[in-house]
């Protein structure tokens, strides 16, 4: 072994300042164990080189996050989802577990080498106990391969055989399907498989529905009743299993032979639903982040080495950088590179150098052991420097990963406080994983640099309960919370409902109160009035000129000034004031209202220099009238809160006129007085000659 005298390399900090994802953090801590008792530990220069590459600073994971949150969006949006590396795939999951779920549930979970069934009881009160019953069926041989029909025959024959065992009455079930393989979904209930992978190739089934298939396999058994309520995927799982008393759990993180999250978008931002209001889950699918190179500055070359030599180059290479199946591989290759430079087991290398084991020779007080064990397994005499060194590439080597995984997480927790428009989130993680659970460093690194990588996000990561068992269960559960709610709520508003018979009905109702209110010898006792406006033509676009408006109908009054002009003159410009109507004046004397109505027409016409100028005036008034001319109206009641005395019965034009005499400031040219539903129709007649028909629907309709 080379000297370990060897001074540190130039430029290379001090243990105590290198980033928390660099070689050497924390190398001191650990107990001494066997032959390595009483040692010197430090890294050799040789040693810092090779696991340089390794070293991520604080600012390159921001960047790792900021291009993770710019794949998500990409992933996210109907346009660029195809050709995203980060798929974001909606779950039909729109809820996370309230605490109140209660019921048995079964859930069928479909693994590479045997099938799982699991009857799950929730107890639905504040503790939320959870009771699991599961068993496991070892899958054929022939199965995998063989006709998918006979594989969802197995399952459904599994699931009977696992009912059968418990010897409960129960004949009525609901069912969560953890279906493990690349498949589209479009309900909860609903997932189309894409393509088969781990071994299983069943013809007959890619591009089926696989829960349609397990239906008509439970059918064909005909011996219990069960829904099959949701297809889910394992992170999804993650995500639900967490305990309601942890506070809100809106994220799901699995880090163990592989990696993917999930986490509660908001459904408006989900552009593959047709879905505008409440929350959606995603599943990631992260691993294959960075397969568009968007990670290349990020990968030493030992991942590259470790890609080349996988069964898909190119592709999961975020994955392969955080998944406990790849971290060993990682390992040997830096192994290798400094055996064979000399710096570790005296030049000495055997082709088993080291695949597994890593997590147990990372642990900071019990690894060295581990690592002189493992050492001498593969027939290698390694001196305490030897146990230390490979400590602390195991440690590297898992510290990247959960620097990398903490930029992931940290760019979902950030997507969600910013897609809700929050100052502050607050939320709890579920994690599940070996790399999670088995390695103390691991989620010791990744909870602080989540924290720094997102400080606008308070987090707390929790551990998964089973959440392939449990999770799933969850999901059931939600789902079926979800229906009973939709239920009551379906029956609450059935009496609002109206079947096109109904409005059928409704509608020749209508038209027959219609044409009684145009005939003049049942328009008296007529519901709907059909008053005349003495409107004769609606506009033809060759109107031109300048005219004022008055808009009585509420507790302000506006008045217009209203210039029509062509297209190239810029159309029709309007300038307005609005004015209040103080509550005694409403309630007054009709004399006191009008002369209040034609004080603001006079403030208005000196603000634009209009004084002794007449103009055409066109007067909105939004109270029952009796019209018998265009620029007559009779009120015939007040609403709207307003009760001046002395109006009812009268010319409401007339009074206008009235008020200006005894103000004596300008000459008024009424020329109509308009319901406003009238003038919604003319409005709209000047951009299109074809419009009609006027509509308001309000406050109230007309």
């Amino acid at each position: 072994m080379s000297s370990g005298q060897e001074k540190p390399l130039v430029g290379q900090p001090p243990p105590s300042q290198l980033s928390p994802t660099c070689p050497g953090h924390g190398q001191a801590g650990g107990s001494e164990s066997g032959s390595t008792q009483g040692q010197s530990r430090h890294l050799t220069a040789q040693m810092q080189r090779s696991l340089l590459p390794l070293c991520l600073s604080l600012e390159k994971l921001r960047g790792v996050k900021d291009r993770m949150l710019e794949a998500m969006d990409l992933g996210l949006s109907r346009r660029t989802h195809a050709q995203a590396t980060v798929r974001m795939l909606p779950t039909f999951i729109r809820s996370t577990p309230d605490g109140t779920e209660r019921g048995r549930f079964l859930v069928l979970e479909l693994g590479d080498a045997d099938l799982r069934v699991l009857l799950v009881e929730l107890s639905g009160d504040t503790c939320q106990r959870v009771m699991v019953k599961d068993q496991r069926f070892p899958v054929p041989h022939a199965i995998p391969q063989g006709p998918g029909e006979k594989l969802f025959a197995f399952m459904a024959t599994c699931l009977c055989e696992f009912l059968d065992g418990l010897g409960v009455p129960q004949r009525d079930f609901q069912l969560g399907f953890s279906f493990p393989f690349t498949c589209r979904q479009t309900r909860l209930d609903q997932s189309y498989l894409i393509s088969w992978a781990k071994g299983f190739k069943c013809p007959g089934v890619e591009g089926e529905d696989v829960v349609q298939l397990l239906k008509n396999a439970i059918n064909k058994q005909d011996r219990y009743h069960i829904e099959v309520i949701a297809v889910v995927n394992d992170t999804a799982g993650t995500m639900m299993s967490c305990d309601a008393r942890a506070g809100p759990c809106e994220v799901g993180l699995v880090v163990g032979a592989g990696t993917n999250s999930c986490f509660m978008a908001e459904a408006r931002h989900v552009e593959l639903v047709e879905e505008s209001e409440g929350r959606m889950g995603v599943v990631t699918e992260w691993g294959s982040f960075g397969d568009d190179g968007t990670l290349n500055d990020v990968l030493s070359p030992y991942d590259q080495r470790v890609d080349q030599a996988s069964l898909n180059p190119g592709q999961q290479r975020f994955e392969k950088m955080i998944g406990g199946l790849y971290l060993g591989k990682i390992v040997q290759h830096i192994l290798a590179e400094l055996a064979t430079q000399g710096g570790l087991f005296g030049g000495r290398t055997t082709p088993a150098l080291l695949t597994r084991d890593v997590l147990e020779i990372a642990d900071e007080d019990l690894g060295l052991a581990a690592a002189q064990r493992v050492l001498r397994k593969l027939g290698l005499e390694a001196s305490a420097q030897d146990c230390f060194g490979l400590q602390q590439v195991c440690s590297a080597v898992c510290i990247r990963a959960a620097g990398l995984c903490a930029a992931g997480l940290a760019a979902i927790l950030s997507h969600m406080c910013r897609s809700r428009e929050l100052s502050r989130l607050k939320t709890s993680v579920s994690v599940d994983g070996i790399m999670f659970q088995g390695h103390a460093k691991f989620s010791q690194t990744l909870q602080p640099l989540v924290k720094k990588l997102a400080p606008e996000c308070d987090v707390t990561l929790v551990q998964a309960e089973d959440g392939s068992g449990k999770g799933i269960a969850m999901v059931t559960a939600v789902a079926s919370r979800l229906a009973a709610q939709r239920r009551q709520v379906n029956q609450t508003l059935a009496p609002l409902q109206l079947s096109p018979d109904a409005l059928g009905k409704v509608q020749a109702l209508l038209r027959r109160e219609m044409e009684l209110g145009l005939k003049q010898e049942t328009h008296a006792t007529s519901s709907v009035r059909m008053l005349p406006t003495y409107i004769r033509a609606t506009p033809d676009g060759s109107e031109r000129g300048d005219f004022l408006a008055l808009d009585l109908g509420g507790t302000n009054f506006r008045v217009l000034l209203v210039k029509v002009g062509s297209q190239e003159q810029g159309g029709v410009q309007i300038v307005s004031e609005v004015y209040s109507i103080p509550p005694q004046v409403a309630l007054g004397p009709g004399s006191q209202l009008f002369d209040h109505i034609v004080e603001c027409i006079a403030d208005f016409q000196t603000k634009q220099g209009m004084m002794g100028q007449t103009l055409p005036l066109g007067f909105t008034f939004s109270f029952p009238c009796q019209q018998t001319s265009l620029d007559q109206g009779i009120l015939l009641s007040w609403t709207k809160g307003f009760n001046a005395s002395g109006c009812v019965g009268q010319d409401v034009v007339q009074l206008l006129r009235e008020a200006v005499k005894r103000k004596n400031h300008f000459a008024l040219d009424v020329v109509a007085i308009v319901n406003d539903t009238a003038g919604t129709m003319m409005s709209c007649g000047y951009d299109d000659p074809s419009c009609e028909v006027g509509l308001i629907v309000g406050t109230g309709t007309n």
